[in-house]
Parts: structure tokens; C-alpha cells; sequence
């Protein structure tokens, strides 16, 4: 079993309250989320504010315009500081992604920490090669440019 993890930092300007009012609503995954990818949140109801225990659906297009399903469960939040979502049902075999946010001078260091599994054993090494890590970082570098709308850029 192969296990990869992806790591991403960007600061933020903008305090840790209207960081956190974004990033914890899951109407706004969308914002941060390309085209592309077709996303659509399909749970019947989404609260304003995550909490610990969440499930949320999705449909989605990673690769080639396939839709699938995705859900994932919130399963830490620490108010104004972290939050963790995990896939329950989903492309990838363990999916883990820590969302951080630390207080610095003049905004936010928003640190993110994925920990994956993909499919297909020794397959899942190489799509991760070719395709996967490739494609994670085109997908958090689309949301920098979009936090970086909604906020400005971090000097």
C-alpha cells in the first residue's frame, strides 16, 4: 500500500475569524474548487458552520469528466484553528485532509495537510506519478488565486 501526503502553506491577509467564517462553511467550497471538476455539494441539507460529525456529499469530476460520488465526514474541528475532513465514500482508499489555520503578523498561515491512499495498489503508484500529485497541485493552486480574490495577497 502506497501512502503519499501533500502538503500546502499560503498566508492570508485577513484576521483568523473571517478565515475561519470562510473556510468553515461548506457553501464555500465550491469558490475554491475549479470548474472543471464539476462540483456540486448533494447533500440535502448543509448547515452555515461545519461541526465535528458532518457528513457531506458531493458529486464530482476529478478525471476525464467522470462524475463520482464523494462524502466526507468532519471528524476534528477546533474552533478558529483546525478542522479535519476524511472520506468515507470516495475515489481514493483513506483520504485525510487537515485544514490549519495559525495567527501571523498582518493575516493567516493556512497550512493544509493531505494524507492519501490512492487505488489500484501498485496502478494507484503510478497514476499518483503521473496524474494525482499533479493534479492536487493544480487543484490548491487554483484556490491560493481564489483565497487570494476574496482576501488580496499577503505582502
Amino acid at each position: 500500500m502506497a501512502f503519499y501526503q501533500f502538503q500546502r502553506t499560503q498566508k492570508i491577509k485577513a484576521s483568523v475569524d473571517e478565515v475561519w467564517d470562510f473556510i468553515s462553511s461548506p457553501a464555500n467550497l465550491k469558490e475554491v474548487t475549479p470548474d472543471y471538476m464539476g462540483f456540486d455539494i448533494t447533500s440535502k441539507e448543509t448547515p452555515d458552520k461545519m461541526y465535528q460529525g458532518l457528513i457531506i456529499s458531493y458529486k464530482v469530476s476529478p478525471l476525464l469528466g467522470i462524475k463520482t460520488t464523494w462524502v466526507t465526514e468532519i471528524s476534528q474541528v477546533k474552533d478558529k484553528e483546525y478542522f479535519v475532513d476524511e472520506q468515507r465514500v470516495g475515489p481514493y482508499k483513506l483520504w485525510h485532509h487537515q485544514h490549519i489555520i495559525v495567527p501571523i503578523n498582518g493575516g493567516v498561515l493556512m497550512k493544509d495537510i493531505v494524507s492519501y491512499v490512492p487505488p489500484f495498489g501498485f496502478l494507484g503508484v503510478i497514476a499518483n506519478k503521473l496524474i494525482i500529485r499533479n493534479k492536487l497541485n493544480e487543484i490548491f493552486n487554483f484556490r491560493t488565486k481564489a483565497i487570494e480574490k476574496r482576501f488580496g495577497v499577503y505582502i
